[in-house]
């Protein structure tokens, strides 16, 4: 179960579920009713993206002629759009979770727990995979990690409460700071290997 364990860190670290608490409150701050619903929906949306890529990413990326860089660039504009919606005061502009667009599916769901650096390295687990045996354990530690965030999701609203409206505003500017700083980095690991290994 090596390759188990090894996968397991890796993915829990790049998903990060206690990390995207903050996020999670900030997104859903108009509607806190949805939490409960958006928690799983997120944590599904992102297995069906992370299995996905696991089982045919290979071939999906070779076929349109798309390298992880580009993801990640990809993902990087993406997370700026919900940075610039979270960064506006109250009032401004449209919540992301306004006008009934799902946040749980994007920027929730993917990038930000079905990422490149999840993506990337679940297919790289599976390539050193030998055998089905060790593919499984990779799969079942994906599923381990997705039970992980809905879990880490599904409780936020404690969090949420101790908080407060104006303690989720605040923490909401904070929060999206950060998804600009991160949406910057993706953006910029892209553009770096495009630079050093071509597109």
């Amino acid at each position: 179960m090596e390759l188990f364990a090894e996968a397991l860190v890796t993915l829990l670290v790049v998903t990060d579920p206690v990390g995207n608490v903050p996020v999670f409150l900030a997104l859903t701050r108009r509607r806190p009713e949805t939490r409960r619903q958006a928690a799983w929906q997120a944590s599904a949306v992102a297995g069906v993206v992370i299995y996905a890529f696991a089982l045919f990413g290979q071939a999906i990326l070779r076929a349109l002629g798309i390298s992880v860089a580009s993801l990640e660039v990809a993902g990087g504009f993406i997370l700026v759009l919900a940075a610039l919606e979270l960064l506006q005061p109250r009032g401004q502009g449209h919540a992301p979770d306004a006008d009934g667009v799902n946040v749980a599916l994007v920027p929730l769901g993917t990038p930000l727990l079905a990422g490149p650096g999840a993506i990337a390295a679940t297919m790289v687990y599976v390539q050193r995979a030998r055998g089905a045996g060790q593919v499984a354990e990779v799969l079942l530690a994906v599923l381990a990690v997705l039970v992980a965030v809905y879990l880490a999701l599904r409780f936020a609203h404690g969090v949420g409460r101790l908080l407060g409206d104006n303690g989720i505003e605040l923490l909401s500017r904070v929060v999206g700071l950060l998804l600009a700083a991160i949406a910057v980095q993706m953006t910029a690991t892209g553009a770096l290997y495009w630079a050093q290994h071509g597109v």
